[in-house]
């Protein structure tokens, strides 16, 4: 078996389908649910997808039992609102068929598109195909990362589309969830105490970082509500930082 693809799910009836089809080149795709209520795990078996349920906050945790499900030598991993281009579908099946690959694992551009189908300027690079027998783990509470034995190439063709921050209410909801994991995180690490001149800081460079170093002006209106987002993002988390840092007096 050459490819398994892995896929994280959690209440996503209406894209699972679609991410599914997006991996249908693979060997095997298995999808790791985390206690739906609506009918994607109904959905994802219907189309030939192994389903585990794995309730766990951790996303580092959902990828790591993925990955020991997985029976391809190549893993690809995928988010329920991510979909391949074609002609990155085509590259990972060239680095699949060849017998003398020399990477460990690859990073894979992604394109990010907000509020309906408004692509970002800006493209990321994140290690998404790995050798199963390289990847040794995903780590991290809230922002995972993989440990990888070995050289990461990247592939140049094609991007993942990323249909991220599709309506206000998903975005708000979000921000509410994380945003106390973020800010216990913060607490741990003991970060400075919270003055008022700091939230102007984070929401400032948030709102720059997003707007003009990102170059979201050039998405119209959909550029600037992203970027207003990414402040209040940002003065959730650390509003939630002050809120524990004062329970510690």
């Amino acid at each position: 078996m050459k490819i398994s693809a892995i896929i994280l799910s959690k209440n996503a009836e209406s894209l699972i389908a679609d991410c599914i089809d997006s991996v249908s080149f693979c060997d095997e795709v298995i999808v790791i649910d985390d206690n739906s209520s609506d009918r994607t795990p109904e959905i994802a078996k219907h189309m030939g997808a192994f389903v585990y349920s794995y309730v766990s906050e951790s996303f580092a945790k959902k990828r790591n039992l993925g990955l020991k499900k997985a029976k391809g030598k190549w893993v690809l991993y995928l988010d329920v609102d991510e979909r391949l281009s074609p002609d990155l579908t085509e590259s990972i099946k060239r680095i699949a068929d060849s017998k003398r690959d020399i990477y460990s694992a690859y990073k894979l551009k992604r394109k990010n598109h907000y509020l309906g189908n408004n692509p970002w300027p800006t493209v990321e690079k994140l290690e998404r195909l790995f050798k199963k027998t390289k990847l040794e783990e995903w780590y991290g509470e809230l922002h995972e990362s993989a440990r990888v034995d070995g050289p990461v190439g990247e592939v140049t063709d094609g991007v993942i589309k990323h249909y991220t921050h599709q309506d206000l209410s998903g975005m708000v909801d979000k921000t509410i969830k994380w945003s106390k994991i973020e800010a216990d995180l913060r607490l741990k690490a003991d970060h400075p105490p919270m003055a008022w001149w700091r939230f102007y800081r984070v929401m400032l460079t948030a709102f720059y970082d997003s707007y003009v170093r990102q170059q979201g002006y050039k998405v119209g209106t959909a550029g600037f509500i992203e970027s207003a987002y990414q402040a209040f993002s940002m003065f959730i988390t650390y509003a939630r930082l002050w809120e524990l840092q004062q329970k510690q007096k």
